[in-house]
């Protein structure tokens, strides 16, 4: 195995062709990342060099686990409705999401941000569709670490109406359904594993701190799903609906 001076800005290189040249086998044994500080550093490598940086996605197994996060780089956030080119989404995975907006920055520090101070800092949120892509033939055929350095798959986000009474969220009373054209794929109460999903608001907010880079004003973090990852394959509308909050819908 040949070494390299900086496997994390390998690997990245790797991705970005893939993102203009179409979809890769694999990361080189030489660049694959085998932890969480890895993988990151191959985030932070693309960002560098498709950023800027609009917002995070964050997610968590269960209500305890660690979350894990990835960039959403410019040119990925839209707003509903929106009609987008097919030629450039072919995995089309399909997840219901709620997402907040910063209105002012948390800048790194020592000390950590409280939930109140971070929560404080929020402007707004959105009910929204995270579309999953894969810079990897097959995003299943990697190893976990591989398949989360590819920005965790997300390839865009599209956010509906501002939503201003999100403090009043209770996850496991809210209520969610998703369909393709009009057929109703998925409708359930509650369903986002991670439980109380402002945990991974402040969890974003204390890591980006401890990065030494802070939230900004205006960046979005959405946090993880409530329907699973659905393909949405040939389906020309995808409609997600949380009723109280609001409707997002994507069309190609």
């Amino acid at each position: 195995m040949n070494l390299i001076v900086n496997p994390a800005l390998a690997a990245a290189e790797l991705l970005i062709e893939a993102r203009e040249s179409g979809p890769i086998d694999d990361l080189l044994d030489n660049c694959r990342p085998t932890n969480m500080d890895d993988v990151y550093a191959i985030h932070d490598a693309v960002a560098a060099e498709l950023g800027p940086v609009l917002g995070w996605k964050v997610g968590a197994k269960n209500a305890t686990a660690e979350p894990v996060c990835a960039p959403l780089l410019a040119g990925t956030i839209y707003s509903s409705p929106v009609q987008l080119d097919p030629q450039k989404f072919t995995m089309r995975g399909m997840e219901s999401e709620i997402a907040f907006q910063f209105a002012r920055d948390l800048p790194a520090r020592d000390e950590p941000y409280s939930k109140d101070q971070v929560l404080s800092a929020i402007d707004t949120a959105f009910p929204a569709i995270e579309i999953n892509e894969s810079r990897y033939v097959d995003s299943d055929a990697v190893d976990p670490m591989t398949k989360l350095a590819d920005n965790i798959l997300n390839g865009a986000l599209i956010l509906g109406p501002p939503w201003k009474k999100w403090l009043d969220l209770v996850v496991a009373d809210q209520k969610v359904q998703m369909s393709f054209d009009d057929k109703i794929l998925y409708s359930h109460k509650g369903g986002n594993n991670a439980g109380d999903i402002l945990r991974l608001v402040v969890w974003i907010a204390n890591h980006m701190r401890k990065k030494g880079l802070g939230i900004l004003a205006g960046q979005v973090v959405t946090t993880g799903s409530w329907t699973g990852l659905h393909r949405a394959g040939t389906a020309k509308q995808i409609i997600t609906s949380f009723p109280g909050i609001g409707d997002v819908t994507v069309n190609f």
